[in-house]
């Protein structure tokens, strides 16, 4: 398998064997996260199909650092995007809990300051940053990949009621930390 600078450099060139080695090396990582917040084969695929796409419409100009980080927040955007759809549609149903979760930890626009993407990415990443490793892997798994609270568990060896604790008091420190931040969305 190729290293991702090659991949890169492949795209660079535009040379049609990085979507290839992209395929090869980054659809299972891309296809869970799609299944995750899809919860359909045939969306998930779709999806994926869309990132290989958009991954080389974006190289060049762009030329990620990480291309894992890079797939998966492509991926992840476009399911989050047909999953809006599909739920506009009233025929979905997948990423909608995990949606709901993190609403509890958003705090209020009263009193707030209103920022920006970039800078709300910024003090999410600082708190990410000063949590343990095993509540950051936690925390990224359930809100970033997706996964159920049940496989979770039952990777982790907890129980699920636990896990959703654990869970709960994370957002709970999330929100505790944006208020602390004054951020408003």
């Amino acid at each position: 398998m190729l290293e991702d600078a090659e991949i890169v450099r492949l795209y660079w060139e535009r040379d049609q064997g990085a979507i290839a080695e992209t395929q090869r090396k980054y659809s299972p990582l891309c296809g869970s996260i799609a299944m995750n917040i899809l919860r359909n084969r045939e969306d998930s695929e779709e999806c994926l199909n869309d990132t290989w796409h958009r991954a080389w419409n974006t190289m060049p100009p762009q030329r990620p650092a990480s291309l894992a980080a890079y797939l998966g927040r492509i991926v992840r955007n476009l399911a989050l995007d047909l999953y809006r759809k599909r739920r506009a549609a009233k025929r979905y149903g997948g990423a909608e809990l995990l949606l709901s979760e993190l609403a509890e930890c958003v705090p209020a626009r009263e009193g707030g300051v209103l920022c920006s993407e970039e800078e709300l990415s910024g003090v999410i990443d600082g708190w990410l940053r000063g949590l343990s490793p095993g509540d950051r892997r936690l925390f990224l798994r359930r809100y970033w990949y997706g996964e159920g609270v049940g496989e979770l568990a039952q990777s982790l060896g907890e129980r699920p009621g636990r896990l959703s604790l654990r869970l709960f008091r994370l957002r709970g420190k999330l929100r505790e930390h944006l208020e602390k931040e004054g951020i408003a969305l």
